[in-house]
């Protein structure tokens, strides 16, 4: 992210709500403090209490008080910016809100655009709330720049992991001290299973799976698409696309695939290797196998190598995954299935996901306006850093020339991105989101429409 002087931070006043899992806000405020910014945090449970023990306000109050206390509080310490993560979150859905309306800025923390080296800063919001510009001229108009080299992350899964295990621990065992507190996931014990589920599910899949990667760079070679699922509990999901849930993604995919994909074709579904110990599709798939009479063409794998999947794959289609900015990096076309920052024309298919099938062949994206894209994504929202792993405070550091730009940055607008909210009907609305939002508009007003929402982040 281009540079902008942290003593800019001088005197400015930060609210920090909810951060990733794991120590990175902690580190962070260390930073903010050292560039003499005035810091305030707030705990909502257990797992941010771990995390940040001391010099924070734990606040237990009733949902439907919350927007009241932050708007509060925005006032009374005469907040500049307030900085979270997830902003898809029911608490932080309503912090928005309330920060708009007060003028006060807001930023958004969240995994990489581009992975595994980056993690992503954003004024205001991310993903389909991003203030990123949608139009290919405008990324026409950019210079060339040559791309910087990038510090080398590496997995971070196992750090991921135990920060998850330990948040969700103490989140559970804290259950009582806040005990009005609605996660946006089950706070329980039970919920480190998962990731303990997910270690022995990764050694059976490399087993069973251990003749696909052969099969699909070889038999396989440029004869299939490849459908890279999202995490089931994706925020991005839900709230920037037309389904409620992965598995009607799926659906609608293979039907379609089913329909009008030539029959020399094969489907590739790949599970999120995040979500392995969470949830599983095979009977999911398997029905849909029988049902279309797919047998050998629809096949669901895991651990496979992504990189090697997209150089021999035919094409991919996704919801909103960063998985799509990964196969544009390696010229193939590609299917967005909801809102993402890179779906425009140059870029991505534009036609609907009947004609993909048939017209990838005969599609590729602009390797010219994707380098100026992806160098101004770069520039604009990514830090090379990770929230998890070694090197947080290098992480921290780096993050601060981003948070100073957006304090100095004018205006608190929307971004007018297209949104799409769900058209299915008899949505169900997110009971915990309506709690957080029951008191958020003024008095008189209408109340807000809640939306159904989950996140991806722990």
């Amino acid at each position: 992210m281009s540079a902008a002087r942290p003593e800019a931070l001088r005197g400015k006043r930060i609210l920090l709500l909810q951060g990733p899992v794991g120590p990175f806000f902690r580190r962070l405020a260390k930073e903010l403090r050292a560039a003499d910014a005035e810091v305030h945090k707030i705990n909502f449970n257990g797992g941010d209490w771990l995390f940040y023990p001391t010099g924070a306000i734990s606040w237990r109050g009733h949902p439907g008080d919350w927007p009241q206390f932050l708007a509060r509080l925005l006032q009374e310490r005469r907040i500049d910016i307030v900085l979270l993560f997830g902003d898809c979150r029911p608490i932080h859905r309503v912090a928005r809100t309330v920060a708009q309306r007060h003028g006060v800025k807001l930023g958004a923390f969240e995994e990489g655009y581009i992975r595994p080296n980056f993690v992503t800063f954003e004024q205001f919001g991310v993903n389909g709330f991003s203030l990123m510009p949608r139009q290919a001229q405008f990324y026409r108009h950019l210079p060339c720049r040559p791309g910087k080299a990038e510090r080398e992350i590496g997995s971070t899964f196992r750090y991921a992991a135990l920060w998850s295990v330990l948040y969700y621990a103490a989140a559970a065992i804290g259950r009582p001290w806040f005990s009005h507190y609605r996660h946006h996931r089950p706070l329980r014990l039970s919920e480190a299973f998962p990731w303990l589920r997910s270690a022995w599910r990764k050694a059976l899949y490399r087993f069973r799976e251990r003749a696909m990667l052969g099969l699909l760079t070889n038999a396989l070679h440029r004869k299939f698409y490849l459908v890279p699922l999202q995490m089931s509990l994706d925020s991005q999901v839900r709230q920037h696309s037309d389904f409620r849930s992965v598995g009607r993604f799926i659906r609608h995919v293979v039907r379609s695939f089913a329909e009008r994909a030539p029959a020399d074709a094969s489907l590739v579904i790949k599970h999120h290797p995040l979500d392995r110990g969470f949830h599983d599709y095979s009977r999911l798939i398997g029905r849909l196998r029988a049902q279309f009479r797919l047998g050998a063409r629809l096949l669901y794998v895991h651990d496979q190598h992504l990189p090697t999947l997209l150089e021999s794959m035919r094409g991919a289609v996704v919801i909103n995954s960063t998985a799509g900015l990964s196969a544009l990096s390696h010229n193939a076309p590609v299917k967005v299935c909801g809102v993402a920052i890179y779906d425009m024309g140059g870029l991505t298919f534009q036609g609907p996901l009947d004609d993909f099938w048939l017209e990838a062949d005969s599609f590729r994206p602009d390797p010219d306006l994707f380098r100026r894209f992806r160098a101004h994504l770069i520039e604009r929202t990514q830090i090379n850093g990770s929230f998890y792993a070694r090197g947080i405070d290098a992480t921290a550091s780096a993050a601060l020339a981003s948070v100073a730009r957006a304090v100095h940055a004018p205006g608190t607008q929307r971004s007018a991105a297209p949104e799409r909210a769900s058209s299915a009907p008899g949505q169900s609305e997110s009971a915990t989101l309506c709690m957080y939002a029951s008191h958020a508009m003024p008095a008189g007003s209408p109340p807000a429409p809640c939306e159904s929402t989950s996140c991806s982040s722990a």
